[in-house]
């Protein structure tokens, strides 16, 4: 995976639940995740970091998007 760039995704906040995301934004085009394959969670420092793993609809392409809690940022990661 390539370094994140900041992103814009769409997500489902549940109570109790983790994030569910519905879509992200690359190159101004919207991809619709079809399916999150993985999740994860760690630390950088203070701030704790939720890992997505997900699959796009159509081209099944592998992405991971990184949600930062403290700030309520999320980071895009793409294949080399």
């Amino acid at each position: 995976m390539v370094a994140g760039k900041p992103a814009r995704v769409a997500v489902i906040f549940q109570p109790g639940v983790k994030p569910r995301p519905i879509w992200f934004e690359m190159n101004n085009r919207q991809y619709k995740i079809k399916e999150t394959t993985y999740f994860w969670t760690d630390r950088v420092g203070d701030a704790p970091l939720q890992h997505f793993a997900v699959t796009t609809e159509g081209d099944g392409n592998l992405y991971e998007l990184v949600f930062k809690t403290n700030d309520s940022s999320w980071t895009l990661h793409t294949p080399e």
